[in-house]
């Protein structure tokens, strides 16, 4: 498929490859697939609705793929929280730390967990942490919260970095996406859609991500 074509641009067989916020696993499969059987692909996500997808959809591809869902959230440091939606199917949401939140009015009755990921990786997978060479990140406008809290992972292992720029999201939390990534040594590129065959735009300046209204796809790959 389009999407395998272009993850296998960043993936090679055997890497270790993470996707915070997979939902029903379109992106963590297709990431799986490059990363192959010998590789590892955690898709992590909080959501308990579309968890049981994920599950189902990680199972597809056994002698392909190598995928291990997590049902947490990626936070700061290990914490619970509330997961919350607009729709009473949960289809989407994000999580929050107090009840009130921009996510919606549904509340699921269980706590989230929520885990640091280095401490996580370290813990269950520190023989493949050398191997860690992609993530992509999509939690409705949290991005840069979680690239801030992986910051050291990062800046050790230089992952090819893939995030939304949120379309709700105010311009100055645009511009703090665009520079915690360029802080981190990192050049930043807009891309139409998960497809080789699309646009791709370098984003020069921390002012291009003002350009987008609605929510975009970014990818960063250190600087040369």
């Amino acid at each position: 498929s389009s999407m395998v074509s272009f993850f296998k641009q960043f993936i090679k067989e055997g890497d270790l490859v993470i996707d915070i916020g997979a939902n029903i696993g379109d992106t963590t499969v297709p990431m799986a697939l490059c990363a192959g059987a010998t590789g590892l692909t955690l898709g992590f996500d909080p959501n308990p609705y579309v968890f049981k997808i994920l599950q189902a959809n990680a199972s597809l591809n056994k002698d392909k793929t190598n995928i291990v869902p997590v049902p947490c959230a990626i936070s700061e440091r290990e914490e619970e929280f509330y997961f919350i939606s607009s729709e009473a199917s949960f289809g989407n949401g994000g999580i929050s730390s107090a009840k009130e939140s921009h996510h919606g009015k549904f509340i699921y009755p269980q706590k989230i967990k929520g885990v640091n990921l280095k401490t996580f990786l370290e813990a269950n997978y520190g023989n493949r942490i050398s191997k860690f060479t992609f993530i992509k990140i999509d939690t409705e406008g949290y991005d840069k919260e979680i690239l801030k809290s992986i910051k050291d992972l990062i800046l050790a292992h230089k992952p090819v970095i893939v995030a939304e720029s949120f379309g709700k999201s105010s311009d100055d939390d645009k511009m703090e996406l665009y520079d915690v990534l360029d802080d981190m040594g990192y050049e930043i590129f807009w891309f139409e859609d998960f497809d080789i065959e699309k646009e791709v735009q370098l984003l020069g300046r921390r002012s291009d991500m003002t350009k987008y209204k609605t929510t975009v796809n970014i990818y960063a790959v250190p600087k040369k």
